[in-house]
């Protein structure tokens, strides 16, 4: 998979976290994902289309960071996953995918984009639509880990 489609990706993230909820999270080190397991405790997926390349983004958040996401742009203190965390979910998955949109449409790439569905549940399943390899990269935050799965094929 090219960086190509990596980087706008990372800079979404980045940048919703950094404006939405003022949290700083740095990127570790990318690995191929040999699991559909996922690393974290509830997950945002979204498709993405064009008629260069097609594939999927998810976003495994462990409970105690998208709990910290949660509090700091709701300003609600929740003790667990509920439909408000799964909500929030949601929109951060579709705010990530619109801003890696925009920057790849820069590039050339005209996606047309899925409705984000959300999974939640110890040891959940995400399932990519590509048969490319998963790119995972991990993220660290004051709050703890969370991760990003990115699958394309051209």
């Amino acid at each position: 998979m090219k960086v190509e489609f990596i980087n706008p990706f990372l800079e979404s993230i980045l940048n919703v976290l950094n404006t939405m909820a003022k949290l700083e999270a740095r990127p570790g080190k990318p690995a191929i994902k040999t699991s559909q397991i996922a690393q974290g405790d509830v997950t945002g997926l979204m498709g993405m289309a064009s008629l260069q390349a097609k594939g999927t983004l998810a976003i495994t958040f462990t409970e105690p960071v998208i709990l910290e996401i949660t509090k700091r742009m709701l300003g609600e203190e929740l003790t667990g996953i509920d439909d408000t965390v799964t909500d929030m979910v949601g929109e951060i998955t579709n705010m990530v995918t619109g801003g890696a949109k925009r920057i790849l449409s820069e590039h050339g790439y005209r996606f047309d984009m899925a409705i984000p569905s959300v999974i939640s549940g110890k040891n959940h399943v995400v399932h990519h639509k590509s048969k490319a390899p998963i790119v995972v990269i991990p993220f660290n935050t004051q709050a703890g880990s969370f991760f990003i799965e990115i699958c394309f094929e051209e």
